[in-house]
């Protein structure tokens, strides 16, 4: 009797679970899937920085140095992540192993195993140097404001989060792998896994163990990741083993791979570590308020530019190998259109709205007003490059479908330099502090945008008139919405709506948003805007996405701490 009724229940709690394994074979269902993993992985990650707000924000001086140690301990061990796994991972390991798994299985998860070992390898000879020189790399990144007890802290923290990353290592290779067969639920709910450790750490280890404990949260959320993935991967046929085939042509092709994509990587990665440098060379500054609003400004690049330019990539080099230039330059176009229409009423919204959305995101008791409101202007600023960040990614992947991966390098090289020497000035010459390193960044990302395109339009020539007349009506009809989200923003907030608590806020947020977007379909539609009918339609036409897509070299979503958390 007992027995039948444990069968029942297992049979039942299979079936009921057998969604996490289903193979996704059209485009709409593996697109649901990374929309809601990037919703629910901003909302979780959401939840932890307002609890880490709660906790460890207040007046005390003491207590927020704390929590911006927590910041910049990330960083190191985020760089040797990103340089080892990332670098391995997104450029070589997939599309090899994608080659290699359809002529013979197992000879593909050799390779996995060979690759996996020498990365795992290298990121732990790595990390010793790190770990013990934890100090004076966490010296070199910080600025004069950042305390001897603060380079400490952050050193002793960035010590064991490299051991997150080792967790976050395998895990990755796991889902490059489960990604490769098509699988990509599992993939997609392991960062909201971490996310999880992580608020479990701030919520109930830092009563022990004080800003350790979303430190230690790191650890469990980093572990779960894994975890998670593991089932998944034997019942695919992966066992691991202990081999190095240092002369197979797939592990030589992936050494070959990854070596451009980490330099490139890197380049990518200097310009964050120079704004933790100026911020926290700046009297008084805030690495934490900096890092709250980037947080926000992340979200809608998250969820529009990098999903749509992942996307466009295997279809852009499909046309390009075809050498038609015609159709790769109108595909192009049409997806760089895709992304302004969602990401400039994205950008409004966070524009506009910056105040109750600051205040719903981290307003616990502890963050006071006068932090929320310098958070809603670095917010604001940091909207302005919304769109451009966004069509960056298209336009970066237009040009790797060109077989140019030398003028994404030299415009990422020049635009740090840029960066760099602006934020440089604006740091020791200017009065403007965080405002302006805020706006640096946008200025950058706009810069970064507008070389990107003229390179472009040298390769494939741009009809201006294609280009430039859908972006001028839908920033035109991003600016009345602008207009439609404020005066209903402040009739409710002064009259109708108790923002003090908040459901107040939500309800203001939601209802106004509302307001705003109806607002901004009406004028698209009323300009006869073609993107309004192809996003409506771009699901069903790119049937085959996700397939190419686990060709193009690069994950849906590759994790690692800093990328989770922030």
């Amino acid at each position: 009797m007992i027995s039948t009724l444990i069968q029942k229940f297992q049979h039942r709690f299979q079936n009921g679970t057998q969604w996490l394994e289903t193979q996704q074979t059209s485009i709409l269902s593996a697109a649901a899937i990374i929309t809601a993993s990037v919703l629910l992985s901003s909302l979780t990650g959401l939840l932890n920085y307002r609890l880490l707000a709660s906790t460890f924000y207040d007046p005390s001086i003491k207590v927020q140095r704390q929590l911006d140690a927590y910041w910049v301990a990330f960083q190191p061990s985020d760089l040797v992540f990103q340089l080892l796994v990332i670098g391995a991972l997104s450029a070589a390991f997939i599309p090899v192993f994608t080659k290699y798994k359809q002529k013979n299985e197992e000879d593909a998860f050799n390779i996995s195993s060979s690759i996996m070992n020498v990365v795992l390898l290298l990121f732990v000879v790595v990390s010793i140097f790190v770990m013990i020189f934890a100090e004076q790399i966490i010296r070199a990144m910080t600025g004069v404001q950042f305390t001897a007890d603060q380079v400490s802290l952050a050193a002793n923290m960035t010590r064991i989060m490299l051991i997150s990353q080792f967790f976050f290592a395998v895990s990755n290779f796991l889902s490059g792998m489960i990604q490769s067969y098509q699988r990509f639920v599992i993939p997609a709910i392991s960062p909201v896994m971490y996310n999880i450790g992580i608020i479990f750490g701030t919520v109930v280890l830092s009563k022990y163990f004080g800003i350790y404990g979303p430190v230690y949260g790191t650890l469990i959320g980093a572990f779960l990741h894994m975890a998670l993935q593991l089932p998944l991967s034997w019942r695919l046929g992966f066992r691991y083993r202990p081999i190095i085939m240092w002369k197979h042509e797939g592990v030589q092709e992936i050494f070959r791979l990854t070596i451009p994509r980490a330099i490139g990587t890197a380049v990518d990665l200097i310009g964050p570590y120079f704004v933790t440098f100026f911020v926290t060379s700046i009297p008084g500054a805030s690495l934490t308020v900096m890092r709250f609003a980037q947080r926000l400004m992340s979200i809608p690049i998250r969820i529009f530019g990098v999903p749509i330019g992942q996307a466009a990539l295997p279809f852009l080099s499909q046309e390009s190998g075809k050498g038609d230039q015609d159709r790769f330059r109108r595909l192009l176009v049409q997806s760089m259109h895709q992304v302004s229409f969602f990401a400039l009423p994205a950008s409004v919204l966070l524009l506009v709205l910056r105040i109750p959305i600051v205040r719903f995101a981290f307003g616990a008791k502890n963050f006071p007003w006068g932090d929320t409101v310098l958070t809603g202007k670095i917010v604001a600023l940091l909207a302005i490059s919304v769109a451009a960040q966004s069509v960056t990614h298209v336009m970066v992947r237009g040009l790797y479908a060109l077989h140019d991966t030398k003028g994404p390098f030299a415009v990422s090289l020049l635009t740090m330099m840029f960066n760099v020497g602006l934020s440089w000035y604006i740091t020791y010459f200017t009065a403007y502090s965080l405002l302006g390193l805020a706006a640096v960044v946008s200025l950058t990302a706009w810069l970064e945008a507008v070389v990107l395109f003229g390179i472009l339009h040298g390769r494939v020539h741009f009809g201006m008139r294609e280009v430039i007349v859908p972006q001028f009506k839908m920033m035109f009809a991003s600016v009345l919405m602008a207009a439609g989200l404020y005066f209903p923003l402040k009739a409710l907030d002064i009259s109708v709506i108790d923002t003090t608590h908040t459901l107040g806020l939500l309800v203001l947020t939601g209802v106004v948003s509302v307001i705003g977007m109806g607002a901004y379909l009406l004028f698209v539609w009323l300009m006869k805007l073609e993107e309004l009918r192809i996003v409506t339609q771009m699901w069903g036409r790119m049937s085959g996405w996700k397939t190419n897509l686990a060709k193009s070299g690069e994950a849906i979503e590759t994790v690692s701490a800093e990328a989770t958390v922030d």
